[in-house]
């Protein structure tokens, strides 16, 4: 009887609008393409955000019994938008005008043309929208049918898909997407997968605050944050965002990614260095929410010299992380936590002054949970990392008093490959991080010790291991199986099974000596 065929899955909007996008892309790098793609799809969304506006608006004037013929004054009103938090498109930039000249050579002239007028209209986008469609290197065939193929996609409330969120997935699918494709050092480095960005936020729980993020890249941990605040009953006022970005056009694809989920963030006014450049230096967060690249080696400057940040120590000049570390501790509100990744070598380094600064936040009480990740969760590296969590007042910040202990969590054998270099964490291994950390954070949580999982240890523990961090320390061996097999009766099994194979590899040798001799004549 012939085998029933599995069905395939079927496959997203999101990935189904990326592969056919990523087909338009001709010979242009992932690194670049990413710009000409995502600048579209934000033109679309705010385009889209705009007629919506419009239609609502007419109907209103309608309603109210104004005559056709002075519905275009009010309907070419700017501040009829822009009261209600929606862009003011020009009519050369709205969508069914590029559409309209998709087909035609000059198309790319026209994109640029549009987002300059977008731009001068609306001073929050001002030197954030991409450009140069219209250069010699972008074939402008392909760059027609890529304009077809999003304007195809309805990224309204009332659009066919059934989301009013479908730009922000599609948008955050290609972040993601695009962040594989690339290659070299820095490949992928402005995206923080999804699955990391999850945990973090699971574990931090931020329900309401200030909400920072001095290494934002393209802005997911604060999508993250917004989404659990959504998903918890919560309004998107109850979290504010503060960001700062290095990379220019990083920077530019959070101002978008930010804009088109309808988050307001201040990113302050330019991308800058949060270590000479604090674009919010005034700034005491709840939550500081961070994955800084991993040990930047070029990042002293000689005015950081005596920077009143370097509380627990000066960083050394050869390697960022206990900069960042000392960043987003000076940066907390006298109740606020921060989660953080950092490469594992921060848990036990002793060089260059890096094992003092680990002793100083330890004995000082502030670091609160250490977690070991699996390896290949990062497209851009296959290094291990782990979360650090800090938190001040931990004496009682809204939780169990917990100072003199530290949680440690060893979460190396969670996760799931979703593709032979990157590894995911599945909803299940989130939870059950997160949850482990909060039986521990909370009152009355009933936590215990999970041999090979979780060790709640103290001060003292710490000290005898001379302030290495390394969860793997701390959490001991899992516990065995229980097996209550007699062990002669296990020998004389597993004697017979290995005698089997034995067996079984003589056959196998035997019938591949045969076939080579058939061969040979």
């Amino acid at each position: 009887m012939a085998r029933a065929a599995t069905p395939k899955p079927k496959k997203t909007l999101e990935q189904t609008l990326w592969e056919a996008a990523d087909k338009l892309r001709g010979n242009q790098e992932p690194s670049e393409y990413k710009h000409v793609v995502l600048g579209l799809v934000f033109l679309k969304y705010i385009s889209d955000r705009f007629e919506e506006r419009r239609a609502t608006l007419e109907a209103e004037l309608a309603a109210e019994g104004i005559k056709p013929e002075r519905l275009p004054d009010f309907l070419e009103d700017r501040d009829e938008y822009t009261s209600h938090n929606v862009f003011w498109v020009p009519e050369l930039a709205r969508w069914g005008y590029i559409q309209s000249v998709a087909k035609q050579p000059e198309i790319g002239q026209q994109i640029d043309q549009a987002m300059d007028l977008i731009e001068k209209e609306n001073p929050s986008l001002r030197g954030v929208l991409p450009r140069n469609y219209g250069r010699d290197g972008l074939d402008k065939r392909r760059l027609g049918e890529l304009v077809d193929l999003i304007g195809s996609i309805g990224f309204t409330e009332t659009d066919d898909h059934g989301a009013d969120d479908v730009l922000g997935r599609v948008y955050e699918y290609f972040l993601g997407q695009f962040a594989g494709k690339e290659t070299g050092k820095d490949a992928g480095a402005f995206y923080t997968p999804r699955s990391v960005v999850k945990t973090l936020v699971e574990m931090l729980e931020p329900y309401q605050g200030r909400v920072y993020d001095p290494a934002a890249g393209s802005g997911g941990m604060f999508v993250q944050s917004a989404e659990f605040v959504k998903a918890h009953g919560g309004k998107g006022t109850d979290i504010s965002v503060y960001g700062q970005e290095f990379t220019d056009t990083t920077w530019k694809l959070a101002k978008m990614n930010l804009a088109l989920r309808g988050i307001e963030a201040d990113m302050g006014p330019r991308s800058a260095d949060s270590f000479t450049d604090d674009l919010h230096p005034d700034l005491r967060a709840d939550f500081v929410i961070a994955n800084p690249p991993f040990n930047v080696s070029d990042w002293w400057d000689a005015k950081l010299e005596g920077d009143p940040r370097w509380q627990y120590g000066t960083p050394p000049q050869g390697n960022a992380n206990f900069a960042w570390v000392q960043h987003f501790i000076h940066h907390l509100s006298p109740r606020g936590t921060a989660g953080f990744v950092l490469a594992n070598g921060s848990l036990s380094a002793k060089t260059s002054g890096e094992g003092d600064i680990r002793r100083k936040l330890v004995e000082t009480d502030l670091v609160d949970c250490i977690v070991a990740m699996p390896d290949k969760l990062f497209f851009n590296t296959g290094i291990p990392v782990s979360l650090w969590f800090v938190s001040k007042a931990r004496h009682g910040n809204g939780h169990r008093e917990r100072r003199g202990e530290v949680l440690f969590i060893d979460a190396r054998k969670l996760g799931t490959m979703e593709s032979r270099r990157l590894r995911v964490l599945t909803d299940d291994d989130i939870a059950k991080i997160a949850g482990i950390y909060h039986a521990w954070r909370n009152h009355d949580g009933g936590y215990e010790d999970t041999p090979g999982f979780a060790k709640a240890a103290s001060l003292e523990e710490i000290t005898k291991h001379d302030f290495v961090l390394t969860p793997g320390r701390y959490v001991g061996a899992a516990e065995a199986e229980v097996d209550d097999e007699p062990i002669d009766e296990k020998i004389e099994r597993l004697t017979k099974e290995l005698f089997a194979e034995f067996e079984r590899g003589r056959e196998l040798e035997d019938e591949v000596r045969r076939r080579l001799g058939e061969l040979s004549r």
